[in-house]
């Protein structure tokens, strides 16, 4: 809360307060209408008098109810008459006897009781805001951190799978954890900290809290940003607290998600003098790091996926010396994942995760344990007790290309230009020898904009591609704009996508790979660290103006191949796709086999 906000809210539990003081106090005190003597004696006379209280100085009476009219109630100052109570007793008027009003008791209940209510709930209200503020209205340099308990820390190496060489790497970690004395006995030195570097989804967090699981460590949690604040000098405060809070309670694993929210490169942002609050709270940070002593049991362990854009100050040995990769599983890891994911769900039979596994390459864990999850939920939204590959199947379709829409009207005249369309790509995929061959074909709209998908399923992992392989590729990828060419007699916006991503193969193999005749084995793009693509990391233009328009006539001239292997591949096959494409508009979907059965057809 800023401070301007927190004056108005002050404010407004002042007035409040206000009123309730003199609320309280109106209810405490009772209105009586004051009247003279003389007319108390005609009320009596008149014997409109029911009720009186008679104290040392004052006369307080209620009136008898006449005509409907409202209870009255009136007060006097009593004057001293010996024949009063007499006067009273003939006229049949109930009469008690009260202490005067002038004692502590009076000035306690219209005074000190409402104010005592009233700072019992500003000290509430006070307490609650404190709390609101993470330690109170002043306690901005408290560290947001939330710590989680050895015994609260319920993950470990048996719930995570598919990163085995970065587990490897982390149980060095838990050893020392576990047995410090045996490190420093023998007069070694345990790593400071510890950078989980790797695409988003795959486990980074899961693994540093398995690792606190399995040494049954005190584990505190952060994100980057939980440091910066807008106030100068508040990040670098936490910092400190934060290191002050660990080692009070060492051994201990500090993890700061997203390092680099708070550890990007000095100097890299619009603020060049260094003044800035991020930049303070980074060098404390840094500050922090070779302050302490590693073998007291505080390991600090950090993950990001773009370590590209970190300060080098943090990776230098001494603070974040040992970087992990985290990468994405291969197609044994994603298996074990999805096993791990399926404990707790009922699973047909015929479900063969290994099967799922081999649909789903690319995949990280986090998108894995979706997958397992959509699909529970189309079961259960099928009324079925169990989950079937059917349900796999879709899960998968729904995760990589979004909900169908079969509500979508689509004119006959779309739904037949988006069926030669995707049959080409199936087509050409299946003819071409080094090209990904077909699972599935839909024309049943998905997602945003896609009017129709063919999915292509690799028979296994791969890390290296060969130049025939990635040729065929972009021939499978122009398959569709062939298709339309070549059936419709036009062509249509449906291949911005194909048209991008053969563009893309084209240009990194003569840019990158070097798998041009004409330009020869040369790279002309540096090598990027970046996990994720960023705009800010801009391939530098290392050549002159003539190579570059080489380049661009390079991959004109893959493209163009490719573009007369697919339109040769169609017109041998013109039937087979004529029959294909009236089999696709009938049906809506095609599985790979099917489409197999109707090439290899005589």
């Amino acid at each position: 809360m800023e401070f301007g906000n927190r004056s108005k809210v002050t404010v407004i539990y002042i007035v409040l307060a206000l009123v309730l003081f003199f609320t309280i106090q109106s209810m405490m005190t009772t209105h009586k209408r004051r009247v003279p003597y003389s007319t108390f004696k005609t009320y009596l006379a008149e014997g409109r008098v029911e009720e009186v209280e008679v104290s040392e100085t004052m006369v307080f009476g209620r009136l008898r109810e006449q005509g409907g009219q409202p209870v009255e109630v009136f007060e006097t100052v009593r004057i001293d008459e010996p024949d009063l109570m007499q006067t009273l007793e003939e006229k049949n008027v109930k009469s008690t006897g009260v202490v005067s009003e002038g004692g502590m008791k009076s000035v306690l209940l219209a005074w000190i009781l409402p104010i005592g209510v009233i700072l019992l709930i500003w000290g509430l209200i006070m307490k609650r805001m404190g709390k609101t503020a993470q330690g109170g209205v002043l306690a901005f340099g408290k560290s947001r951190t939330k710590i989680i308990g050895e015994k609260e820390v319920q993950v470990s190496f048996s719930d995570v799978a598919g990163v085995d060489e970065a587990r490897v790497e982390l149980e060095e970690i838990v050893h020392f954890l576990k047995e410090p004395d045996r490190y420093t006995e023998i007069g070694a030195r345990i790593p400071k900290g510890v950078l989980l570097v790797g695409p988003p989804g795959t486990g980074k967090t899961l693994l540093a809290r398995a690792v606190a699981g399995e040494a049954n460590v005190p584990f505190f949690l952060m994100s980057g940003s939980d440091f910066v604040e807008m106030f100068v000098g508040v990040g670098a405060s936490r910092v400190r607290d934060l290191f002050q809070q660990a080692q009070e309670k060492a051994p201990c694993i500090i993890f700061i998600d997203e390092l680099d929210a708070l550890g990007k490169a000095r100097g890299s942002g619009p603020a060049m003098g260094g003044h800035d609050e991020r930049e303070q709270t980074l060098n404390q940070l840094l500050v922090e790091m070779d302050g302490f002593d590693p073998n007291k049991g505080v390991v600090i362990m950090a993950a990001t996926n773009r370590p590209e854009i970190l300060d080098p100050a943090l990776l230098r040995p001494g603070r974040f010396d040992r970087q992990v990769l985290v990468d994405r599983p291969d197609l044994k890891g994603r298996e074990a994942i999805l096993g791990i994911h399926a404990k707790n769900v009922k699973l047909e039979k015929e479900v063969e995760l290994n099967t799922v596994a081999l649909r789903t390459p690319g995949f990280a864990g986090a998108d894995l344990a979706n997958v397992i999850n959509e699909a529970a939920l189309l079961a259960v939204r099928r009324d079925k007790t169990q989950v079937s590959m059917a349900e796999f199947e879709e899960a998968i379709d729904r995760v990589v290309a979004g909900l169908q829409k079969k509500g979508r009207l689509i004119s006959p005249k779309e739904r037949h230009i988006v069926a030669y369309h995707e049959v080409g790509h199936a087509v050409v995929g299946e003819v071409l020898p080094h090209a990904e061959k077909t699972h599935k074909i839909s024309i049943v709209p998905r997602g945003m904009a896609a009017l129709g998908m063919t999915w292509q399923r690799p028979t296994e992992d791969r890390f290296l591609l060969t130049q025939s392989e990635l040729r065929d590729r972009i021939a499978a990828l122009l398959g569709g704009r062939a298709a339309e060419e070549i059936f419709i007699g036009d062509v249509t916006t449906g291949a911005q996508n194909d048209l991008a991503r053969a563009t893309d193969i084209a240009r990194a193999m003569v840019r990158q790979y070097g798998m041009s005749k004409e330009l020869g084995p040369l790279a002309y793009d540096p090598e990027s660290k970046a996990i994720l693509p960023t705009s800010e990391l801009m391939p530098s233009c290392d050549h002159g103006s003539t190579v570059g328009d080489k380049i661009d006539v390079e991959v004109q001239n893959v493209l163009e191949e490719a573009m007369r292997r697919a339109h040769q591949t169609l017109i041998e096959h013109r039937e087979k796709i004529e029959q294909i494409t009236s089999r696709l508009l009938e049906k809506e979907q095609l599985d790979g086999n099917e489409l197999r059965e109707l090439l290899a057809a005589t």
